[in-house]
């Protein structure tokens, strides 16, 4: 339980991260590349782009001790929870659309994941 509980908590700051650095990119416009001065003082004090990497410091340090504890063949798929997470984040932070064809796709992908768990 302890070890799902890492699983979940990990994958949860990876789709936080997704969502935050989608949020990063949507607030205001950037510089263009050939501008790097101004392009790099836009990235560098974008509040969500910082929480977003925070969040993937976090999920990267979670997933090390999933990785101590989990075969990969079992670990790995179990990153697919983010899916999930990221689309349901989606739909009510950012306004995202779900269709069924891409509900049904997660469901399907989810559902892998669950046979491959058994099996750990």
């Amino acid at each position: 339980m302890a070890t799902f509980a890492l699983v979940a908590t990990s994958v949860t700051f990876n789709a936080f991260a997704q969502i935050v650095l989608r949020k990063a990119m949507t607030v205001g416009i950037l510089p263009p590349v050939q501008h790097s001065l101004a392009l790099a003082w836009a990235l560098g004090t974008n509040v969500w782009l910082w929480a977003g990497m925070a969040c993937y410091a976090l999920s990267i340090g979670l997933w090390l001790a999933v990785l101590g504890r989990l075969e990969v063949s079992v670990a790995y798929p179990m990153l697919s929870m983010g899916y999930i997470l990221a689309a349901v984040i989606g739909v009510f932070w950012l306004g995202e659309q779900v269709g069924l064809e891409r509900a049904s796709g997660i469901a399907l992908i989810c559902a892998g994941v669950f046979v491959i768990g058994r099996t750990a």
